[in-house]
C-alpha cells in the first residue's frame, strides 16, 4: 500500500475528453475516469474506487494544469461517481493567466485530455492478464493534459452563460430531430424566416 500523503508516489491516468461547445465563463463538466475501462498503462478503475477519498477529504481535489502543483487554473465544483465513472464539474478561472491559455488550447482543440493524479491505497494484479485492478485510490487532483490515454472518458458540456431553459429547449429540438438553424427560423424563438 502507498503512503497517501506521498506524492511523489501518485500515479497518473490521462482521460480523452471531446469539447461540443466552449463558452465564454471556461464552466465544463465530464468524466475524469471511467469504470473498468483498461488505459495505456493497463490500469483498471473499478467502480467504488474514490467513494472515500471524496467523503473523507479535508481539502478539496484540486484543478491543475498539466498535473504542475505550481499551477492551478480552476475549481472543481462537483465531483462524484455514478455508474459509468467519476463526473466532474469545473470551472477555469479566467483572472489567472495559465487558465486563459488552457481555455484558447481548448478553444482550438489543442489540449484533448483529463488525466487524474491519485495514490493507490488498494489494488491487485491480475496473475493472467497483467492488468492492475485499482479498487481504493486517494485523489489529489485533476488535470487538463495534451495528451490524453483513456479514449473513454470524455468532458460532456463546457458551459457558458446559457440558461437551464436554454439548455432544456436545445434537448428537446435535438430529440425532435430538428435542425437547430430551422428552429431559429420559427416565429417562437422570435426569427421572420428560417435560414436556407
Amino acid at each position: 500500500m502507498e503512503n497517501k500523503a506521498n506524492h511523489r508516489a501518485r500515479g497518473q491516468m490521462p482521460c480523452a475528453f471531446e469539447i461540443k461547445t466552449l463558452g465564454a465563463d471556461g464552466t465544463f463538466e465530464g468524466y475524469a475516469s471511467v469504470f473498468n475501462n483498461i488505459d495505456s498503462q493497463r490500469d483498471r478503475v473499478h467502480a467504488g474506487a474514490f467513494k472515500s477519498s471524496i467523503r473523507e477529504r479535508d481539502k478539496p481535489v484540486q484543478l491543475l494544469w498539466q498535473h504542475q502543483w505550481e499551477k492551478p487554473i480552476g475549481v472543481i465544483t462537483a465531483l462524484f461517481e455514478d455508474a459509468l465513472g467519476l463526473y466532474m464539474k469545473g470551472k477555469l478561472l479566467l483572472e489567472v493567466a495559465q487558465a486563459r491559455e488552457a481555455y484558447a488550447l481548448l478553444k482550438a482543440g489543442v489540449v484533448r485530455g483529463l488525466s487524474i493524479g491519485y495514490s493507490v491505497k488498494r489494488s491487485r494484479r491480475n496473475p493472467d492478464s497483467g492488468i492492475r485492478e485499482l479498487l481504493d485510490l486517494n485523489l489529489w487532483e485533476i488535470s487538463l493534459v495534451t495528451m490524453p490515454a483513456n479514449e473513454a472518458a470524455q468532458v460532456t458540456v463546457v458551459k457558458s452563460h446559457i440558461t437551464d431553459d436554454m439548455e432544456q429547449l436545445e434537448r428537446a429540438i435535438d430529440r425532435a430531430g430538428i435542425s437547430l438553424f430551422y428552429a431559429m427560423g420559427s416565429p417562437i424563438l422570435g426569427a421572420s424566416t428560417r435560414p436556407e
